[in-house]
């Protein structure tokens, strides 16, 4: 059976869409409904969410604990629905290729609401707990990845405005009236079960984004890397900052994730200068 895929900002009535979703399907085709949510997992384990999303370690595991459960429960009678930001464009294609694998539908779902309504909406919500910080509320902006009909991954892709009704039959038809993208190559053997070579690239290029941190700090024009000294990022263009860094570290990974090198050069010293010259070339405007 298919997934939903809620995509949006922050306080974009995202779960009262889900829920909405839930009551529908549950109530007109008697199917079970598997709601997989983001906040509830947070709470769970006692996350904090606004220091939540300002460690990017552990947002990486709790959309992987996202990931495992939705595909666990995805089968032939049921319909899974994924409420989160879901905002990052290479984890809704790492979705997008697990439920081909499980030759079964998926739909995006958009909530869109103007950023100063959404605020006001966070800053109502009767739990201190589940509101935003500004800081936290500004940066997931800047991170937003939007998703994109054109895109075999994030279609079919239904907008809904905060004043729109829920066309359920809409849903209903793009979910069960078509058939499921067939299974390739690329999604039948997953690079993402290399999990040692997933770690070591996870930790290589943070340490490498640390590094150019601390140089750009002191002042210097070009980072020589200590953990690897025959790598050097240069040409630091003006007003770069640690949201730029991290975005372009995610655009590695999630590229790397999907097209892998070969086994010579998983080694950790080709790993770094792969990011490095990744880097270079993308901050010197040539990517």
């Amino acid at each position: 059976m298919p997934m939903i895929l809620m995509v949006g900002l922050p306080s974009t009535g995202k779960t009262a869409r889900a829920q909405q979703l839930k009551s529908f399907f549950e109530s007109d085709t008697s199917t079970v409904v598997n709601l997989i949510s983001e906040n509830d997992i947070l709470k769970s384990r006692n996350i904090d969410k606004n220091k939540f999303y300002h460690d990017s370690q552990k947002e990486k595991e709790i959309r992987g604990v996202l990931k495992s459960e939705a595909l666990r429960v995805l089968g032939k009678d049921n319909v899974v629905i994924l409420d989160a930001g879901n905002y990052i464009k290479g984890y809704r294609y790492e979705l997008y290729c697990a439920t081909k694998n499980y030759k079964t539908t998926q739909l995006t779902v958009e909530c869109v609401v103007d950023k100063e309504t959404s605020w006001s909406w966070n800053e109502r919500r009767p739990d201190e707990l589940e509101r935003y910080s500004r800081e936290t509320f500004d940066a997931l902006h800047l991170r937003y990845e939007a998703p994109d009909s054109r895109n075999r991954w994030d279609s079919p892709l239904i907008c809904l405005q905060n004043s729109d009704d829920l066309n359920e039959e809409v849903i209903k038809e793009a979910l069960f009236s078509r058939k499921p993208a067939p299974p390739n190559q690329s999604t039948q053997s997953t690079p993402l079960s290399s999990s040692d070579y997933l770690y070591e690239l996870d930790k290589i290029t943070s340490r490498i984004v640390n590094d150019i941190l601390a140089a750009k700090k002191s002042g210097s024009e070009t980072s020589k890397l200590p953990s690897y000294p025959d790598c050097d990022v240069n040409d630091f263009p003006d007003g770069l900052t640690s949201i730029q860094l991290a975005k372009l570290r995610r655009q590695f990974l999630n590229y790397t994730k999907l097209h892998p090198p070969s086994s010579q050069a998983a080694d950790p010293t080709k790993m770094a200068g792969l990011f490095v010259q990744f880097l270079n070339s993308s901050l010197s405007g040539d990517a």
